[in-house]
């Protein structure tokens, strides 16, 4: 269940050039700035992505459908622009107790802490919402992204060999990470 806190959720962050960045969840009039930051995700990018994000239908359909009890979508804002999409996607059901998460940069705001940032929110509203685990799937050979989630105390727990595939059909390792939020024999 989405909360009010979630809602009306605004960080204001300095990164250390002097930007301002300000944190919120991504909103209804949101379309045209987030389907600028997708649109210039190059190829290589796009092979890594769930969705062709180039697709200004797909874009449209996070942000009509917009259900922050399902995915909680935390953009960071600068003036006009979009420049970070931090996503988690929450289970339900049997997987309730934990979300997947998923993060993409303008290349103009990589390598300058923004995206630890995003995440170290995103792990807030997790713990906020009780629950138990949070995912990340990293392609092996991504290197500097696995080192990066393993700052924030994500875990490589597994590879899942031959798990995902790109538009070229090849087959590609992912390292399941996990960060693990309470103690498994805490209440629910």
């Amino acid at each position: 269940m989405v909360t009010h806190q979630e809602l009306i959720f605004r960080q204001l962050l300095t990164l250390q050039d002097g930007t301002r960045v300000l944190l919120r969840p991504l909103a209804t009039d949101d379309r045209q700035p987030l389907a600028d930051l997708y649109s210039a995700a190059t190829f290589e990018e796009r092979r890594y992505m769930h969705y062709e994000v180039r697709d200004p239908k797909v874009v449209a359909a996070w942000v009509e459908h917009l259900d922050h009890s399902k995915v909680m979508h935390l953009v960071a804002v600068v003036g006009d622009r979009i420049v970070g999409d931090a996503t988690l996607i929450f289970g339900h059901g049997p997987e309730r107790h934990r979300a997947q998460v998923f993060i993409f940069l303008a290349k103009d705001f990589r390598r300058r802490g923004l995206g630890n940032r995003m995440l170290q929110a995103l792990i807030e509203i997790a713990r906020q919402r009780n629950l138990y685990l949070l995912e990340a799937q990293i392609i092996h050979d991504q290197t500097s992204f696995i080192k990066a989630f393993q700052s924030l105390g994500f875990e490589a727990k597994c590879t899942l060999e031959d798990y995902f595939m790109p538009p070229d059909g090849e087959l590609w390792n992912v390292v399941l990470m996990i960060l693990r939020l309470r103690s498994p024999n805490e209440e629910f």
